[in-house]
């Protein structure tokens, strides 16, 4: 079997030969282990190879991303190669030949092989041969040859009709093509229709016309048998008459155009008015169509004899009646979307309203109306806001509520838990960090701080923030710029912050925890949010609101609470202020078996609350006081928390009672704890 040559072309010239040697594959592809590696995205790692087998080269795509061209068809098994081949990969072009002086006639070429032939260290000598044909030609590369930014058939001047170089037919397309761009720009309906009627007089042989639209029903749909004159005009002597409702009818029914030469004795087609007198000498009428149906008309007529009309003309307003039925179906989409735009703007704003002051923070008690005058006062400001609060008092929703009422409304809230990270993380949620900053950054990472740019950022648990991150926090909340991690460029941003905590700052301060800087930094506006224990008289609306809320998301019809399901939640100290409220109002929703939420479907804890102190039972509150309460009232809570301490070991439970396990199950049949075990 002979040998075969590969010719690769680097940009325009054909620039290096690889010899096919028999009893070898040539492979090609991105990495640099194949025989002829190609620099190319678009051509895999392991992209093809050239093989001999049955007396013949053959070529094999392997099961490359972009495939292996062949005459600009995919090769998607073995291909036999022909002299002349053109394989392309990506934008690399190669050619198979079996004879170098077919394919180079012209000139005697020096060419790099990858193997020698013939000639010393690699080089080859191409014969020249002046009168032959080389295999290669036809497959130079494309060039640009010319540059518009802008298309002159949108920009035609008037052409004369007695040009030769211009045939009727292409000034029509032409023209058809700039009407196409000035329907598109239409506004409204009526400039529309006008900017068609201008097109139509200026491509057709007629001096009056009109475009008619069917009336609007009820619902604003043009639906109605009814044809409206929607715009009118004419350059003859008289006004433009209406077409006729024999014309209007046949074409609206047939959804065909029409056109009428010589029509002068011809009343049907509306040619002439009420004293007789001729008004068209040649009549079209096209139906503007949309996706079968007829929404209207275009009537044009020429009262000119010197002036008839076409078949030429009726093509061209055909087309036009053609294109104005989809300029109108992009008319009306582009006025339902600035429609639902204004709706959605509309429904944005009332969406922020309600994250403001007085919409998710639920509560009319006096010390919540003077948490609303707090944030009312602090919201126009750019200074720094410090939230104080237990754990679930709803700190999150007085930041929104800060947010949503000042001037920033419109840039990002971003939020974040300063607790919920270690040092390094913390940083560089914070402040971002650059590709490679550590192990396992392999991307360029925005901080809360850019995300946060020209909006509030909100850092709850701040008192939780590492001394080495208070350090580089207070620098930016002091204007300066700061870098990402492993980063160089000095980024600088405008953020309102808003911290906030759980915990005693100034105790954290005094015990060197806390920077005492940072804490004079944050302390310039303070909310403190009371806890639910402190409020009780919001305890009913918030439940009402909590019920509300879950009988939509679970599709439930509770009427509300009974009698002593509200006692019991007034009477409950809430540890876990609102937030636990709201679970165990979701849990309640989801287990009651009545139409009201009874005392039995709530789960309260045993838990004390922040700064309580418990001497031997939660009847012991001191800041409680005395509430009656009988010893198997007593007892029966005592053993339901050692039961639950150990998850229900009856044994062990026994053993901390000092009891026999046979009358820890009578004590616990006889307050009937069982119900209990089922919500634990």
């Amino acid at each position: 079997m002979s040998s075969g040559y590969l010719i690769i072309r680097d940009g325009s010239k054909w620039a290096d030969v690889i010899r096919l040697v028999p009893g070898e594959s040539v492979t090609i592809g991105r990495a640099p282990t194949n025989t002829i590696v190609v620099k190319d995205e678009r051509c895999s790692r392991n992209h093809a190879e050239v093989f001999q087998a049955a007396g013949a080269w053959r070529l094999r795509d392997l099961e490359s991303r972009n495939g292996t061209l062949v005459a600009g068809e995919r090769v998607t098994r073995d291909y036999e190669l022909q002299p002349g081949d053109i394989i392309q990969i990506g934008n690399s072009h190669m050619a198979y030949v079996d004879d170098l002086a077919a394919a180079f006639p012209d000139t005697s070429t020096l060419l790099k092989s990858s193997k020698p032939i013939d000639g010393e260290d690699g080089d080859i000598v191409l014969p020249v041969g002046p009168d032959e044909e080389s295999v290669l030609d036809g497959f130079e590369p494309t060039t640009i040859t010319h540059r518009k930014g802008q298309t002159r058939f949108l920009d035609l001047p008037q052409l004369d009709d007695g040009e030769e170089s211009s045939p009727k037919l292409g000034r029509a397309a032409a023209k058809l093509c700039r009407l196409a761009f000035e329907l598109a720009k239409g506004t409204d309906v009526v400039s529309l229709a006008n900017v068609a009627l201008n097109g139509l007089f200026e491509g057709t042989q007629v001096d009056a016309g009109a475009l008619l639209l069917r009336r609007r029903d009820e619902s604003g749909r043009r639906t109605g048998e009814e044809l409206e004159v929607i715009a009118s005009r004419s350059d003859s002597d008289h006004a433009y008459h209406r077409v006729s409702s024999f014309l209007a009818g046949t074409v609206m029914r047939d959804g065909q155009a029409v056109m009428a030469r010589n029509v002068m004795d011809d009343s049907q087609l509306g040619n002439r008015d009420s004293r007789g007198d001729i008004l068209a000498t040649s009549v079209i009428c096209a139906p503007i169509r949309l996706e079968g149906q007829s929404l209207g008309l275009i009537h044009m007529y020429s009262t000119d004899p010197d002036r008839s009309t076409d078949p030429e003309d009726l093509e061209f307003t055909l087309a036009v009646a053609d294109t104005v039925g989809v300029a109108l179906q992009n008319l009306s989409k582009r006025q339902e979307l600035a429609e639902n735009l204004n709706q959605m703007r509309s429904e944005n704003v009332q969406l922020r309203e309600q994250l403001g002051v007085q919409s998710e923070i639920v509560g009319s008690s006096d010390v919540m109306a003077r948490v609303a005058q707090q944030i009312g006062r602090a919201a126009p400001s750019r200074a720094t806001v410090l939230i104080r609060g237990e754990s679930g008092v709803g700190k999150e929703l007085v930041a929104r509520a800060v947010h949503y009422s000042s001037p920033r409304k419109k840039g990002p809230f971003v939020c974040m838990n300063c607790a919920a990270l270690s040092e390094t993380l913390l940083e560089s949620e914070l402040f971002g960090h650059e590709r490679g900053a550590f192990t396992g950054a392999t991307e360029r990472k925005i901080g809360k701080f850019e995300q946060a740019h020209k909006g509030t950022l909100m850092l709850d648990e701040i008192g939780e923030m590492s001394q080495t991150i208070q350090a580089k926090f207070l620098r930016v909340l002091e204007g300066h710029p700061f870098e990402r991690v492993g980063g160089a460029q000095q980024i600088k941003v405008d953020v309102r912050v808003i911290a906030a905590t759980n915990r005693d700052l100034e105790k954290d301060v005094a015990e060197g925890k806390f920077r005492r800087d940072l804490y004079f930094r944050l302390h310039v506006l303070e909310i403190i949010v009371p806890g639910l224990r402190k409020r009780p008289e919001d305890i009913p609306e918030l439940a009402e609101y909590f019920l509300r809320k879950f009988n939509e998301e679970t599709g439930r019809k509770l009427q509300g609470f009974s009698p002593r399901a509200m006692e019991e939640l007034l009477r409950y100290r809430w540890p876990g202020n609102v937030r636990e409220m709201k679970n165990v109002i979701e849990r309640a929703v989801v287990l009651a078996r009545g139409e009201f939420v009874d005392h039995d479907d709530l789960v309260l804890s045993h838990l004390k609350t922040a700064g309580d102190t418990e001497i031997g039972g939660e009847y012991a509150d001191e800041k409680v006081g005395y509430e009656p309460a009988s010893l198997a009232d007593i007892e029966r809570a005592h053993i339901l928390r050692t039961l639950t301490a150990t998850r229900w070991n009856k044994s062990k439970a026994a053993t901390i009672l000092g009891i026999e396990r046979s009358t820890l199950d009578r004590k616990i049949r006889r307050y009937d704890l069982t119900a209990e075990r089922q919500h634990y």
